[in-house]
């Protein structure tokens, strides 16, 4: 078996695609441990967000909009 450090050498030799499909499965697998009651408050935040958006309670902006609104409010 190799240890951590030969994985991760190994890991990070790889194309970037391969190393985005290895690091989705990599956090796939850590989702089927989430605590069920969490998931099931995560899952009720996104339903109702979703709701929220599609009955136009609220309006969805672009990452990069956002990302510059917290610029703002850092800076």
């Amino acid at each position: 078996m190799l240890s951590i450090d030969q994985l991760m050498t190994e890991a990070l030799s790889l194309p970037s695609a391969l190393r985005a499909i290895l690091a989705d499965k990599l956090v796939e697998s850590l989702e089927l441990d989430l605590d069920e009651t969490i998931q099931t408050l995560w899952t009720n935040e996104a339903k109702k967000r979703r709701d929220e958006i599609r009955s136009g309670a609220v309006k969805p902006i672009s990452g990069e909009e956002g990302l510059a609104q917290i610029r703002g409010l850092l800076s």
